[in-house]
C-alpha cells in the first residue's frame, strides 16, 4: 500500500511532511488569538470597559472554537479536510474584518468571538486529523509540529499587531489581518487530504507488539463510556485553564505588576509564544515516550512550580521571574495541545478521530472560559492578578490525582 501513495509526486513516506508544514503555517494564522493580550488595553480605552469585559472576545472566541469543532466534525469525512479548511479559513478572515466595524465590546464579541471562533473551529482539526492519519509511526511528534504553529503564532502576530495598533488603531488592525488570513488560509489548505485507504502505514513499518495488542477503534459513543475519556478530558481542562489564563493576562501582568512598558510586554508575549510553540513537539515526543499519563503529570508539576513562583515572588522589577514563570505556563499549554490529540488517537484510535477529538476538544472550550474568567474576576475584585495563581495550583494538584487514577493506557484490544 505505502508505495502506491504519492504526495505531490513524492513517495508518501517523504511527501507526508508537506502536510505538517502546511498545518504549522495554517496554525500560525489561527493562533493569532493568543496575541489578544496586546489588544486588551487599547480596547479597554476605546470602549471604556474593565478587565473582565475586555476578556470576553477572547473567551467567546475560544469557546466557540471548541464547540464548532464538535458541530462540524462529521463534515470532515464528507467534505474532506481541504474543502472544510478552505470554508473555515474564509470565515476566520470575515470574523476579523467584521470586528473592525464593531461599535461596542458586545458587538466585537459577537462578530469576532462567534464568527471568527467558528471559522477556527472548522480549520483547526483538519491538519491535525491529516497528520494523525499519515503518521501512525510518529503521531506525537507529527501532531506536535502541526499544532506548533498555533503556539508560535504570537511570536509573529503579537509584535505585528502591536505595531499596527500603534500605527492605525485596533479596529483597522482587525481588518488588515482578516484580509491576510483569507488569502493565506485558502492557499495553505489546498494540499490537505487523507490517505486513500484508512490504516495506511509507511513502508517497512509495523506497530510495536504491545501497541498492536492494545489497539482500539472506538466510536464516539463507545469512547464516552470509558473512564479513560473522562480522566483525559478533565486533565485537558485543567491544563488549558492554566495556560489560557496565563496567555490572557501576560501583557497586563507585565505592565501592572512587573512595571514593563507596553512595548516590552508585547515583546515578552512574543517570547512566551516560542515556549508555547516548542512545548507542542516536545510534549508530543514525551507522550510517545512516557505515555499520555506521564506527560500529563509532568505538565502539572511544571504548572504548580510556575504558579507558586509568581504568587510568592512577583513584583516590580522581577522581570526574570516573570519571564521564567510565564514561559513555563505557556509551554505547558502548548504541551496539552499535543498531549490531548495524541492521547485521543492512542486511547481511542484514528478511525473515528475527527469526531472523537472534537468531543475531547470541548475541554479546550471549558478551559477558555474558566481561566480568563477567574483571572478577570480576581483582578476586578482585588486589584491584582496575583491571587489567580492559587486556584490554578489547586487544580494542577487535582490533575495529578486524576491522571494517576484514570489515564492508564489500554492494556488489551477493545472493540
Amino acid at each position: 500500500m505505502a508505495e502506491e501513495e504519492k504526495i505531490l509526486g513524492m513517495r508518501a513516506e517523504s511527501g507526508r511532511w508537506i502536510f505538517v508544514i502546511a498545518g504549522l503555517l495554517i496554525n500560525i494564522c489561527l493562533g493569532t488569538i493568543y496575541s489578544w493580550s496586546v489588544f486588551r488595553k487599547p480596547l479597554q480605552s476605546l470602549f471604556d470597559v474593565g478587565a473582565t469585559e475586555s476578556g470576553y472576545p477572547f473567551t467567546v472566541f475560544l469557546g466557540v472554537f471548541a464547540i464548532a469543532m464538535l458541530l462540524v466534525s462529521g463534515l470532515m469525512e464528507k467534505w474532506g479536510p481541504r474543502k472544510m479548511s478552505i470554508i473555515g479559513g474564509i470565515l476566520v478572515g470575515l470574523g476579523w474584518i467584521l470586528a473592525s466595524q464593531a461599535k461596542s465590546m458586545g458587538m466585537l464579541t459577537l462578530v469576532y468571538g462567534i464568527l471568527g471562533g467558528f471559522g477556527v473551529g472548522m480549520v483547526y482539526g483538519c491538519p491535525v486529523a491529516v497528520a494523525a492519519r499519515w503518521f501512525p509511526d510518529k503521531r506525537g511528534i507529527a501532531v506536535g509540529f502541526t499544532v506548533m504553529g498555533f503556539g508560535l503564532s504570537a511570536l509573529i502576530t503579537a509584535p505585528v499587531s502591536r505595531a499596527l495598533i500603534d500605527a492605525v488603531g485596533p479596529m483597522s488592525t482587525f481588518a488588515y489581518l482578516g484580509v491576510a488570513f483569507i488569502i493565506i488560509l485558502v492557499i495553505l489548505s489546498l494540499p490537505l487530504r487523507f490517505p486513500a485507504v484508512h490504516g495506511w502505514k509507511p513502508a517497512g513499518w509495523e506497530p510495536p507488539a504491545h501497541v498492536a495488542a492494545a489497539a482500539v477503534e472506538l466510536t464516539p459513543s463507545e469512547m464516552l463510556k470509558t473512564a479513560r475519556f473522562y480522566g483525559l478530558w478533565l486533565c485537558y481542562v485543567i491544563g488549558v485553564t492554566a495556560g489560557l489564563m496565563a496567555i490572557a493576562i501576560s501583557s497586563p501582568v507585565g505592565q501592572e505588576i512587573i512595571k514593563l512598558s507596553a512595548g516590552v510586554a508585547a515583546t515578552a508575549v512574543a517570547i512566551f509564544a516560542i515556549f508555547n510553540g516548542i512545548g507542542r513537539p516536545i510534549f508530543g515526543w514525551l507522550t510517545d515516550k512516557l505515555t499520555p499519563r506521564g506527560s500529563a503529570i509532568l505538565s502539572f508539576v511544571i504548572i504548580i512550580l510556575a504558579s507558586m513562583m509568581m504568587y510568592f515572588g512577583a513584583g516590580e522589577g522581577r522581570t526574570a521571574l516573570f519571564m521564567i514563570s510565564f514561559a513555563m505556563l505557556w509551554g505547558c499549554l502548548g504541551g496539552w495541545l499535543a498531549i490531548g490529540p495524541t492521547a485521543t488517537g492512542s486511547f481511542f484510535g484514528t478511525k473515528y478521530y475527527p469526531r472523537n477529538y472534537a468531543i475531547m476538544f470541548l475541554a479546550y472550550g471549558a478551559g477558555a472560559f474558566i481561566g480568563p474568567y477567574i483571572s478577570g474576576r480576581i483582578r476586578d475584585m482585588t486589584g491584582s492578578y496575583l491571587s489567580s495563581f492559587v486556584p490554578v495550583t489547586i487544580l494542577a494538584v487535582v490533575g495529578i490525582i486524576l491522571a494517576l487514577a484514570l489515564m492508564s493506557p489500554p492494556k488489551k484490544k477493545e472493540t
